[in-house]
């Protein structure tokens, strides 16, 4: 693959069944399943004209999808602009190392420069190694450690 030819656009309806086994495969990297009827609710808000809902990009390889990124735009308390937050990435294992996973976050860069927000954040695992040596060319590492409420039992 390595003189593939990569192609990152928007979700379109027709991609469902090919966005639905990568978002599957993407949640079983991250040790993880989707709740019944969420990828339906999920797709449907992906394609949505909601602003709070998310947009999502496919990435082909000689036309076949083999990766995808999901991404939102929201205000931020110390800026004017919005900001976009990248919320999944995912490059299938056969297509990873030419350049797919670069080209899906610059497509969501892309994004973010056309409505104006020119801050992009993402979140990663910290033994995510082999994506962060991407992400360390694309993006700087912030000190900011994430904390999330946990529910009584």
């Amino acid at each position: 693959m390595s003189q593939a030819r990569i192609t990152v656009r928007p979700l379109e309806r027709g991609d469902r069944d090919a966005w639905g086994a990568l978002w599957d495969l993407y949640l079983d990297f991250y040790g993880t399943t989707a709740a019944p009827g969420l990828h339906d609710t999920y797709f449907e808000r992906l394609l949505g004209d909601d602003p709070r809902d998310f947009s999502g990009l496919i990435a082909e390889v000689d036309g076949t999808p083999m990766g995808l990124t999901h991404y939102l735009f929201h205000r931020h308390g110390w800026k004017v602009e919005e900001v976009c937050y990248l919320q999944d990435l995912y490059a299938h294992p056969k297509a990873r190392g030419i350049g797919l996973g670069r080209a899906l976050i610059e497509g969501v860069y892309a994004a973010a420069d056309a409505a104006g927000a020119p801050t992009v954040y993402w979140l990663t695992q910290e033994d995510n190694a082999t994506a962060r040596q991407l992400y360390d060319r694309l993006a700087r590492v912030t000190d900011f450690i994430k904390y999330q409420r946990v529910l009584p039992a």
